[in-house]
């Protein structure tokens, strides 16, 4: 689907049909408000309603906010995909909306068809934007950097919904050296001997009954006198069956949405590197499979992970913590970054909390969770905040290890997560470091929003806002 930005006016723009957004307060004043009134139509949002003979779709949005023409732009797309129009026209004359329309049009159309054999193909082909009498240069900057964000996160919905025997720990660090090689950014690899000879036995640990080679990946974006450096750490567990602690049947069922952290790190990488961004950016991606067989790790096991902290394995099932305990002391270790950020699939707790729509979000500086959460109001993206306490911290103790890999209650499951993550970030990184918790933000089976089935590529436009406003 081509979208371009004109200079045309509206009606100087030759298209099938015209796709209006339209309020409650406005539809009296529409030069087809009586035809819109007689067809039902209220201005209520979300709701749709096509005038053929006009050559007019009219959508309502209860006001003009980004998060009310996304979804509007999000249904009509919809619509206009599923009817035999070729091309549609739209006005937009603001630069603080215009991202928003984008991402409706670009992100409501998303459909995942790899696997089907015959993927039906819609007429719809080009969507032109008038922007009226605005000046098209500022509204130009905003459309093809919201362009590019939208088509950053449809690129890690992509890669979400891939199959676990098409995307497992080795050709996901390919599919990283490909975005290397076409972003040119920084690549490195480590296998399992050089995982081995890091000492980060805690990830070893948790892909050991697999046949596809654990993999860490480390890419990095190195633009010349970067004013901040920022390191994005990503859990890339390929598949999840539980391990020996094995996850029912119907919880495993979509389980290849646990590598939505590690793919949503790579899709923050791709917006950076193709804004051109002057921050310098690492990421870091833990990319194991969970399965079972005779060398399985096992609770009652003792890990040792490479920051020397012994971890008493009580649940195989809890076992991202695991891989990202290795990965955030080598992250920490490898670069000083200013911030520190995880991202991860990493409690069914989560959702509980929060909702399945929402990320949460942990660590110990609040003006920096305060940050997020206007990065996340800026793009649409919602964000819930989990406190620490000392009380939930001796939940993780343990008898025989300097940490269990779970809580001694089942109350609190994210937030002791967290705080188990909390055990392996440096004491001068604490104030630097924030976790967040996708695991019900990340894949849908019911659409909302502008997410439609699947992959949602949650928290690439909320650290893309962070990104592009970083001080």
């Amino acid at each position: 689907m081509n979208i371009k930005l004109s200079k045309k006016n509206i009606n100087e723009l030759d298209a099938d049909i015209f796709l209006a957004f339209v309020s409650e307060k406005d539809l009296k004043a529409h030069e087809q408000g009586k035809l819109l009134t007689q067809a039902g139509f209220k201005g209520e949002q979300d709701t749709l309603c096509f005038l053929h003979e006009q050559g007019l779709l009219v959508c309502g949005v209860e006001s003009e906010t980004k998060d009310e023409l996304r979804s509007a732009a999000s249904v009509a797309i919809k619509a206009l995909k599923a009817s035999n129009y070729k091309s549609v026209k739209v006005l937009c004359e603001s630069t603080t909306l215009i991202s928003a329309l984008v991402e409706g049009f670009v992100l409501g159309g998303y459909e995942y068809t790899k696997y089907k054999s015959q993927p039906k193909k819609a007429a719809l082909k080009k969507i032109s934007i008038s922007c009226g009498e605005a000046d098209f240069a500022s509204l130009e900057a905003a459309f093809d950097a919201a362009i590019i964000v939208a088509n950053a996160t449809n690129f890690t919905r992509d890669i979400v919904n891939e199959i676990p025997e098409d995307l497992n720990p080795p050709s996901f660090a390919k599919l990283a050296k490909e975005l290397a090689k076409t972003n040119n950014l920084g690549c490195e690899i480590l296998g399992e001997k050089e995982l081995d000879a890091q000492n980060m036995h805690s990830m070893l640990a948790v892909g050991r009954a697999s046949r596809h080679e654990s993999q860490l990946i480390h890419l990095s974006y190195k633009p010349k006198n970067a004013k901040k450096i920022i390191s994005l750490v990503g859990k890339g567990l390929t598949y999840d069956s539980g391990g020996l602690s094995l996850k029912a049947a119907t919880s495993m069922v979509t389980m290849k949405m646990d590598k939505a952290g590690g793919c949503a790190v790579l899709g923050m990488m791709k917006v950076a590197s193709e804004l051109k961004l002057d921050i310098e950016i690492h990421v870091f991606i833990g990319a194991v499979e969970n399965m079972i067989g005779g060398d399985a790790y096992k609770p009652d096991d003792v890990l040792v992970s490479r920051s020397g902290t012994t971890i008493e394995v009580r649940n195989t099932d809890a076992e991202g913590r695991l891989v990202l305990a290795d990965v955030l002391d080598y992250a920490q270790e490898k670069v000083k970054a200013d911030y520190l950020f995880d991202f991860a699939t990493l409690t069914g707790a989560c959702m509980v909390a929060l909702g399945q729509y929402t990320t949460g979000i942990m660590g110990h500086s609040s003006a920096l969770k305060h940050t997020i959460f206007e990065s996340a109001n800026n793009s649409g993206e919602l964000v819930g905040s989990l406190p620490f306490n000392q009380h939930l911290k001796k939940l993780l103790k343990s008898e025989i290890a300097d940490i269990s890999n779970t809580s001694s209650k089942p109350y609190g499951g994210a937030i002791t997560a967290g705080l188990f993550l909390d055990k392996f970030i440096k004491e001068e990184n604490k104030e630097k470091w924030l976790h967040f918790d996708i695991a019900g933000s990340a894949y849908t089976e019911t659409p909302w929003d502008c997410n439609g089935y699947g992959a949602t590529g949650a928290a690439v436009r909320m650290i893309s806002d962070f990104l592009k406003n970083i001080k």
